[in-house]
């Protein structure tokens, strides 16, 4: 039987007649997948940066608002129309901010309250003001859609049911005197 095969792929070897399409197949097919997942990797990459952006911008309003206190939908907001390149951010950001105790740190609970467009709208986890010189964490969590679901990142990326994966950033700031 192997003498067989060897043979066979002796002969298939030594033929030099036909054209390269085996092997444009074998290495656009590796070639396709390295590109998708470079370009879902940069993709969400911008997604990230855009999102630590406007949640900085967003966490500089509220660190010097002097006599106003932002609302959740107001900070919502303020992130939403800094983060731009964000899709359906308005339905797919879940936003969480505490005050710590600098002394007695506990921080956030591990898994962030995250939801997507397609879930029914649930109420916010914690959104607590801070008083003057008080350490506060906001932590905001971004749903999005992979570019390539099924292919190379898009594949590997821990995905919720509809098909949604997640972006997390946070944030840390002292509130300042009015």
């Amino acid at each position: 039987m192997m003498f067989r095969i060897n043979h066979y792929l002796r002969r298939f070897r030594a033929e030099e007649t036909g054209s390269a399409s085996v092997e444009f197949v074998l290495y656009f097919t590796v070639m396709f997948f390295v590109i998708a997942a470079a370009v879902e990797m940069s993709y969400m990459n911008l997604r990230h940066a855009m999102l630590e952006r406007s949640v900085d911008y967003a966490v500089r309003d509220i660190r010097l608002a002097t006599g106003d206190i932002p609302s959740y939908a107001d900070v919502k907001s303020k992130i939403c129309t800094e983060a731009a390149i964000i899709d359906e951010c308005e339905s797919n950001l879940q936003l969480e901010m505490i005050q710590v105790d600098p002394r007695a740190f506990s921080g956030l609970n591990a898994f962030a309250d995250c939801q997507n467009a397609a879930e029914d709208p649930r109420p916010v986890r914690n959104f607590e003001h801070g008083q003057d010189n008080q350490l506060m964490l906001l932590r905001a969590c971004m749903k999005f859609r992979p570019m390539f679901p099924t292919t190379g990142l898009g594949q590997e990326l821990n995905k919720d049911a509809d098909g949604y994966a997640q972006l997390i950033v946070t944030s840390a700031f002292v509130q300042e005197p009015r």
